[in-house]
């Protein structure tokens, strides 16, 4: 934006009448370092001036920022920056002049995105070439340190992979023999089942009434005490029984 500067006078004053000694000059940047530096240090001091004039004639509330080319904040409020800026922010919000702000923070923020796009779009063709070249595509445009940088990104990524590769196989040979242990457990577990099942069966067979492949002989018949078994005497060269009053056992 270009401003024009006026200097006015009282009326009635002796000066009103006097031209002014200097004309009127070009509103652009200032190309000197120099006289850059110079021309806003005395204007700086000169609206500061005005400020404070005004807020003392006028009484009113007066709050100036200024931001020098290297950064450097000057300020001057009769109350407080702070506060002035919270009256302008309401005051700004119950008139039409809160669209125009609107407004302004769309365009900021559009030209953010336009910048993010940008940014995005050359990450992409530098990974896109970055993978190109890794493949061992497009190697023809590369001088000996490009080449270098490649092989050294290349033997990097190498020695990571193998790296998760022996992890992996480590976390995997560890679940086996887990696995191998719990299925040994496992296996004698059963085998000791399988020992007390048969115990188990064996015992059943041999109680009384129980079935088993093998009979029990019968039990042998109880005789009287009164009875007696007679044995016959065996003679040599005799085939018939001896008398039954000849010989006889008692069985008790």
């Amino acid at each position: 934006m270009e401003f024009s500067s006026q200097i006015t006078r009282e009326e009635g004053s002796p000066s009103s009448q006097r031209k002014l000694g200097r004309g009127k000059i070009e509103i652009k940047r200032i190309e000197n370092t120099t006289n850059r530096q110079v021309t806003f240090c005395k204007r700086r001091n000169g609206l500061l001036k005005k400020a404070y004039e005004l807020s003392v004639l006028c009484d009113a509330e007066v709050a100036l920022i200024v931001f020098s080319s290297r950064g450097r904040l000057y300020e001057y409020a009769n109350h407080s920056v702070k506060g002035t800026i919270d009256r302008y922010k309401k005051a700004s919000s119950d008139n039409s002049g809160a669209s125009s702000a609107a407004e302004a923070n769309a365009q900021y923020y559009q030209q953010e995105a336009a910048k993010l796009r940008n940014q995005i779009r050359t990450v992409t063709e530098n990974n896109r070439l970055l993978s190109r070249h890794l493949m061992g595509e497009g190697l023809s445009s590369l001088n000996m340190k490009d080449l270098k940088s490649l092989e050294n990104k290349l033997e990097r990524g190498i020695s990571r992979i193998r790296s998760k590769k022996n992890e992996l196989l480590f976390a995997e040979i560890e679940f086996m023999q887990k696995r191998e242990v719990e299925l040994h457990n496992n296996n004698q577990f059963l085998r000791a089942k399988i020992a007390e099942n048969e115990r188990a069966q064996q015992s059943m067979s041999l109680m009384p009434g129980g079935s088993s492949e093998y009979e029990l002989a019968p039990p042998p018949q109880s005789f009287d005490s009164r009875n007696y078994f007679q044995v016959n005497a065996l003679q040599p060269n005799n085939t018939h029984y001896s008398r039954p009053d000849q010989t006889t056992l008692q069985l008790n």
